[in-house]
């Protein structure tokens, strides 16, 4: 397989993607659950219906809903080549639909846009490394909303969830047990029969036999020449026999780690194949009542947002605008003073915006109870998508909230981490102002 591939790009990229995992590192709540034993494949009830596509000939679309480690240019491109090497006859497109330092918290808002809507035969989901610092009873609720939503939308649409690790959550696997996102993933899993391939299988035993570098600041001494796919092909490996996973314990290198993903996929998908009969999926009840099945994105209302003298950034003339237009069509910016007034109703509501270097401080005000929120934090070297939560497990009625653009001077030096200031003292002018960037309003409500 070709690939274009700047790697002082990549690395760079997969640093500012590593830094978004350990800024949303929160305290998890303890789960009762007891681990189960981590194995690379569970077929359950299969994806008949795809598979029975792809035999007869019939164009299929795979969406990839996950975070950086699907954004990157490696499993998602190498196992949708395989599909098409593997059913000549089909034309096999993808849907990318993957946000880097994102989680099933957004995934469940953003799935019917960013996934649903192409209308793919197979969803694969991947959260499993973004989750790892969440409290398994929201990843289940997350988890299940993003199944439901796509059942109740798309009957005849497969679902697998796909596990990726990091050199965090290794020495966990390597007790031959799973992780506890993993584990709370999987009992959403077992509940609706959807198959489930956990990528960290392989990986963890190849670490422990010492045949795998999980870091490694080396590059790949060689490229798998041609035959990336090839579930039996060797893999670049350090002078010692290593094989070199990632740069970040995260992030694989594609010609290393992402053939190891991708080799694990081929194993289950060759499993998962002959299994199950094609049929409409149905939803009978939930696992959790509460599940996120109603989550959704809302635009934001015109008038309020005139009201606050937002400006609408064109993606055609304003970079920022066009670098996230595919998942937010219109991104507002809202000058120090404004203040945006919006109603909602629902149980759960967020804001879907970005943080970064020229942004500041919000007053937000929920039915009348205010808090401040900062826009940047110590990673704010450059813009990226965020959720933050209005309020959760609200009265299921209407809600008012004002946001307010504080004109406050922050000490950005302060703020932004000491390894990353040598930006703000070689781009300073980036730092300059206090500005908000907004997008949708995120809300769970009754679904339709």
């Amino acid at each position: 397989m070709q690939r274009c591939f700047n790697r002082t790009l990549f690395v760079f990229s997969l640093s500012l993607c590593s830094l978004i995992l350990a800024a949303s590192e929160v305290p998890a709540a303890s789960e009762a659950a007891p681990l189960r034993a981590a194995v690379e494949c569970t077929p359950r009830d299969g994806l008949p219906d795809f598979f029975a596509k792809l035999v007869a000939g019939r164009p299929v679309k795979i969406a990839y809903l996950g975070g950086s480690i699907t954004a990157q240019e490696g499993w998602r491109v190498q196992s949708r080549v395989w599909f098409q090497k593997r059913y000549p006859s089909s034309a096999v497109t993808e849907v990318n639909a993957a946000i880097g330092g994102t989680g099933s918290d957004l995934g469940v808002y953003r799935v019917a846009q960013d996934a649903l809507g192409a209308k793919p035969d197979l969803l694969f989901v991947e959260f499993a490394v973004n989750d790892h610092a969440a409290d398994p009873a929201e990843i289940r609720r997350s988890m299940e909303g993003i199944v439901r939503q796509t059942w109740r939308t798309l009957p005849d649409t497969e679902t697998c969830f796909v596990y990726t690790v990091t050199a965090r959550s290794l020495a966990d696997m390597q007790t031959g047990r799973t992780t506890r996102a993993q584990n709370a993933m999987e009992q959403v899993a077992d509940h609706y029969g959807i198959p489930s391939v956990n990528f960290g299988v392989a990986i963890a035993r190849l670490e422990h036999d010492g045949k795998l570098l999980m870091t490694s600041s080396l590059s790949p001494m060689a490229r798998v020449s041609g035959e990336e796919l090839n579930a039996a092909a060797p893999v670049p490996a350090d002078a010692h026999g290593r094989i070199l996973f990632s740069p970040d314990g995260t992030h694989p290198f594609p010609e290393t780690g992402h053939v190891l993903y991708t080799q694990s996929l081929i194993r289950a998908m060759e499993r998962i194949g002959p299994v199950g009969r094609p049929r409409a999926h149905t939803l009978g009840a939930p696992l959790m009542t509460d599940n996120l099945e109603g989550a959704k994105i809302i635009p934001l209302d015109p008038a309020a947002l005139a009201a606050a003298g937002a400006i609408a950034l064109d993606p055609a003339s304003d970079k920022l605008a066009a670098r996230f237009a595919r998942q937010v069509p219109t991104l507002w910016k809202l000058a120090p003073g404004a203040a945006l007034h919006l109603r909602f109703t629902g149980t759960h509501a967020a804001i879907y915006d970005l943080l970064g270097p020229d942004c500041g401080e919000l007053e937000v005000t929920l039915d009348g109870i205010s808090r401040t929120l900062k826009r940047i934090d110590g990673y704010s070297t450059y813009h990226r998508l965020s959720l933050w939560r209005i309020g959760d497990r609200l009265a299921d009625k209407e809600h008012d909230v004002v946001i307010k653009v504080l004109p406050t001077v922050l000490d950005k030096r302060s703020i932004i981490l000491e390894t990353r200031r040598a930006d703000l003292d070689t781009n300073p002018t980036n730092y300059i102002g206090t500005n908000w960037y907004v997008g949708a309003l995120l809300v769970v409500g009754p679904s339709p």
